[in-house]
């Protein structure tokens, strides 16, 4: 099975929504590590590996977020993977 990694920034209403801590549980449930934090920008960074099919699913749930979340835009660029092997909220 491919290892992928993907490195995500997510603008929008984004912090103070539980976006952190919910694509966090996301991604552990879908088998995916990484990390996640927030930038003083007001965005979200987030770095994730795994599986590609677990990776898309969680960038997917990214794309919408949190009930309250307002996702304007996402940047996302492929890495080499590094062999994480946990999901961190930063």
């Amino acid at each position: 099975m491919e290892t992928v990694r993907l490195h995500v920034w997510v603008s929008g209403v984004v912090q103070g929504v539980f976006y952190r801590a919910s694509t966090a549980e996301r991604a552990r449930s879908a088998g995916v590590s990484g990390w996640v934090r927030n930038l003083p920008d007001g965005r979200v960074e987030a770095v994730l590996e795994g599986p590609r099919d677990a990776v898309d699913r969680v960038l997917a749930w990214m794309r919408v977020g949190p009930p309250r979340a307002v996702v304007e835009r996402m940047d996302v660029v492929p890495e080499p993977p590094e062999g994480f092997t946990s999901f961190t909220v930063r």
